[in-house]
């Protein structure tokens, strides 16, 4: 029987971790996180799996601690797979599966490597993107591509509702190459890097609202911001507002109308002052005349 180490997190490792298991690969091991109290936890629970199939599972603050490896070591895997997990691996964790270590990306490599990249993809005002499942190295999401597939983009999706599909996408992917990888016959294509990207991870800081940008841009990262996410923010009369839901077209269900900095006309559909969301009556009756975020 082949057997796997498999690093995971989110609602991905969950589905990944499902797929493995259902096509007869021993998990010898999960290595996953504890839940960050201080993060909204709206995806699904690897650990609770694990515990569910009754498979033994850790969740070190470092992966690559000396014990960790001689844990994953003493499992003698055939392959080390990473669903979602959130740190690195180092190369002698990398060199113990005998046929290989291997990650599932949430983009089209070469393109969007490193952190968050559907949330990238969105705010970058992308019409496509997709998941890779591709050879670990030392370096981030640079080893060779074993399979891909893609998803659209549409203008006004957010992050959340790409990433639902980006998840079915992963484990398409993985459904599609493990017979292969099994075998020993998974075809192994190189990244041209020079051709894609690297972004880096996001802070619920980023989300403030440049207004100087022009009205897509603005609209772009409301939706790859938008809740699940910490959403983006700005300043109405001096509070804080949370904008969550835009248009670049006139819509029906507008709470407000405002412009991007090249005068074009952006319409908010979600909004929240101060924690309190707040309707088009009730942003009309408080603010009669407008009011220009800052």
């Amino acid at each position: 029987m082949t057997r796997a180490v498999v690093f995971a997190y989110h609602t991905i490792g969950v589905r990944c971790l499902d797929v493995l298991l259902a096509h007869g690969i021993e998990v010898a091991l999960v290595v996953t996180h504890r839940d960050n109290p201080q993060e909204n936890i709206w995806f699904e629970s690897v650990a609770a799996l694990a515990q569910a199939r009754g498979l033994p599972c850790i969740m070190p603050e470092d992966p690559n601690d000396p014990a960790v490896v001689a844990q994953v070591r003493a499992c003698r895997p055939d392959f080390i797979f990473s669903f979602y997990y959130r740190h690195m691996l180092d190369a002698d964790l990398l060199a113990l599966p005998a046929r290989g270590a291997y990650n599932l990306h949430g983009s089209l490599l070469p393109h969007y490597r490193g952190r968050v990249p559907v949330n990238w993809a969105v705010i970058q005002g992308e019409r496509e993107t997709g998941a890779t499942l591709h050879v670990m190295t030392p370096k981030p999401d640079q080893g060779d591509i074993v399979a891909q597939e893609r998803v659209p983009i549409g203008p006004d999706d957010t992050a959340f509702e790409v990433f639902q599909r980006v998840t079915e996408a992963g484990v398409k992917a993985l459904q599609g190459a493990l017979g292969s990888l099994v075998a020993g016959s998974a075809p192994h294509r190189p990244q041209n890097l020079a051709a894609g990207s690297y972004f880096g991870g996001r802070r619920p800081q980023d989300g403030r609202i440049d207004w100087s940008q022009p009205a897509i841009a603005i609209h772009n990262l409301v939706r790859g911001v938008a809740p699940p996410y910490p959403g983006a923010f700005t300043t109405f009369d001096g509070r804080e507002a949370r904008i969550l839901r835009t248009s670049l077209q006139p819509h029906p269900d507008a709470v407000a109308q405002t412009t991007g900095g090249d005068g074009a006309a952006l319409y908010i559909l979600s909004l929240e002052l101060e924690g309190e969301s707040l309707s088009a009556l009730e942003f009309k009756r408080r603010y009669p005349a407008g009011v220009q975020p800052a």
